[in-house]
């Protein structure tokens, strides 16, 4: 693990923190393992699909938010397929669904902060 990595439970605790300092909404969908687990953000706003973003390890070593997953609109049913798909492959993953008002801004702060 990298030394300037947070173990992922921390991660993950920071990120509900956020949402509800902010008023919205966040939940875990899938725990992981604590301290090494692939991170996704399942977005919604108002139940609407968003986008899945997903922390993942640059080539130079630093982690970033990437899109992955659905497309915007994508129905629930789509999005709960994705994540069964990823969650079957690895056992570690995490999920949070966050049901944000303001999303493309949580996305562009999220992808833009590493």
């Amino acid at each position: 693990m990298s030394a300037d990595r947070l173990p992922t439970h921390i991660e993950v605790a920071g990120i509900l923190r956020r949402a509800a300092t902010n008023g919205d909404f966040a939940t875990v969908m899938r725990k992981g393992d604590p301290d090494r687990g692939v991170l996704l953000l399942l977005i919604t706003s108002r139940g609407r699909h968003i986008a899945v973003l997903e922390r993942t390890l640059s080539l130079d070593g630093d982690y970033r938010w990437q899109r992955a997953g659905p497309a915007e609109s994508s129905d629930s049913e789509k999005v709960a397929d994705f994540l069964r798909k990823r969650a079957r492959f690895d056992e570690d993953l995490w999920a949070i669904e966050l049901d944000i008002a303001e999303p493309e801004r949580f996305i562009a702060e999220t992808t833009s902060a590493g």
